[in-house]
């Protein structure tokens, strides 16, 4: 896939060295390397994962290594037979900013999407992240909305108790 001069491609259970340089891009985007790098996969983990239909990991290639790329995961809906992709990270390389990197990324996700009957694609933004906002605004329709991080209990084994 690509959009103009940029090369973009989905990550497969063979790409693990791309996988890892997305990691580092991720960590250094958001300004949070221990999440991204401190405790990465084994191969046998990220080879599962980049090879389930489900998880989509999209790059841009660059050369001399990636210049931005996505992770996005289809969910099927219980509902209607039909399934919406929700972007969780998307991230360009700083030198690489401002040059459609971004939007080649989500326009190669709107491609899969649309081969695979999908509906939506939904991404959130965090409050100040302008950037990130005037993009999905000029590709999208916004919605207010809460998000709310629920902690999950450590496990014994069993469901929870209802109180």
């Amino acid at each position: 896939m690509s959009d103009e001069s940029h090369s973009v491609r989905r990550l497969g259970p063979t790409d693990l060295a791309d996988a890892r340089e997305l990691l580092d891009l991720f960590g250094t985007a958001f300004a949070e390397p221990a999440t991204y790098g401190g405790a990465v996969p084994d191969d046998a983990y990220l080879r599962r994962l980049l090879g389930r239909e489900h998880v989509l990991v999209l790059v841009a290639d660059r050369p001399g290594g990636i210049a931005g790329g996505l992770v996005a995961y289809e969910l099927e809906k219980l509902e209607q037979a039909r399934s919406e992709i929700y972007i969780y990270d998307l991230a360009v390389a700083t030198a690489c900013r401002r040059r459609g990197v971004a939007t080649a990324l989500i326009g190669a996700l709107q491609r899969i999407a649309a081969a695979r009957g999908a509906w939506v694609i939904f991404v959130q933004a965090d409050h100040g992240d302008d950037p990130a906002i005037a993009l999905y605004t000029k590709l999208g329709s916004r919605e207010d909305v809460l998000h709310f991080d629920i902690p999950v209990p450590p496990s014994d084994g069993g469901m929870p108790r209802k109180a």
